[in-house]
């Protein structure tokens, strides 16, 4: 498996250890939870080239909320210069300040898969999970209607 921490899956949801080549800190990053889309010839549903759609979880630890909004405006800028970015966003909940999401839509797998091992993504990855509490949660899906 190559890049962070991400890999094209087979089936609908799978765990995987996240890795990060060359950076030493893979052996201490916890699991990472996986959605992603089995992909066979002939399916009328789409196939590798399909927009990818990402949404990743982020609940702050305890006084590190502001921390961790700032970690997730840092990533915006250089995601959404990357050629296969069609856009990225990060939300705070209203009801939970500790809270966060990032939306974000991608030419195809392929695209992410490039973000996935980019500097400034391996660098906030590394960034951000001391101060969350909880492994990464991240879902690739595809649009269904």
């Amino acid at each position: 498996m190559r890049g962070w921490p991400y890999s094209i899956g087979e089936g609908i949801c799978e765990r995987i250890p996240v890795r990060c080549e060359g950076s030493g800190a893979a052996a201490s990053w916890p699991m990472v939870q996986v959605a992603s889309r089995s992909w066979s010839a002939g399916q009328s549903t789409g196939g590798p080239d399909l927009e990818l759609f990402i949404f990743a979880r982020f609940h702050a630890r305890p006084g590190k909320q502001d921390a961790l909004a700032e970690a997730l405006r840092d990533v915006l800028a250089p995601s959404s210069e990357e050629p296969g970015c069609l856009g990225i966003h990060a939300f705070r909940s209203i009801r939970d300040p500790q809270l966060f999401y990032i939306h974000s839509r991608w030419k195809d797998e392929a695209a992410f898969e490039i973000h996935s091992g980019l500097p400034h993504t391996i660098r906030f990855v590394e960034r951000v999970e001391p101060l969350i509490d909880h492994p990464f949660d991240v879902t690739r899906a595809e649009q269904i209607g």
